[in-house]
């Protein structure tokens, strides 16, 4: 299993979006996550710090410029979702990453 580290940068970003009001309280996480194709219409408008901004987790020893490298993803790539930051808590949880699980309880 990957190890993550905790990207400070997408904590910084979800507390900017969260004081800008930037965010969806309640919503199916499942229906509004971003698929690849999302992603990658994402990606051709933006760099990969815009991309990494929206994942809490990166992949240690991953290329930065993969997908790879991004995991716990917190919100639709235009708004945080309250459901996607759950669902970081959750995941982080059960796969034992700690931090991760941390930076996303303390952004609910």
């Amino acid at each position: 299993m990957a190890t993550y580290a905790v990207n400070e940068d997408a904590v910084a970003h979800a507390r900017r979006l969260i004081d800008k009001r930037q965010y969806v309280l309640d919503s199916d996480w499942g229906e509004v996550q971003p698929g690849p194709e999302d992603e990658n219409a994402f990606l051709s408008r933006h760099t990969w710090d815009d991309y990494a901004a929206w994942h809490l987790g990166l992949a240690e020893g991953a290329n930065p410029e993969t997908k790879a490298r991004h995991a716990f993803v917190i919100g639709d790539l235009r708004r945080v979702h309250r459901s996607a930051l759950i669902a970081c808590v959750y995941r982080a949880s059960e796969w034992r990453h700690k931090q991760v699980e941390l930076a996303a309880h303390d952004l609910l």
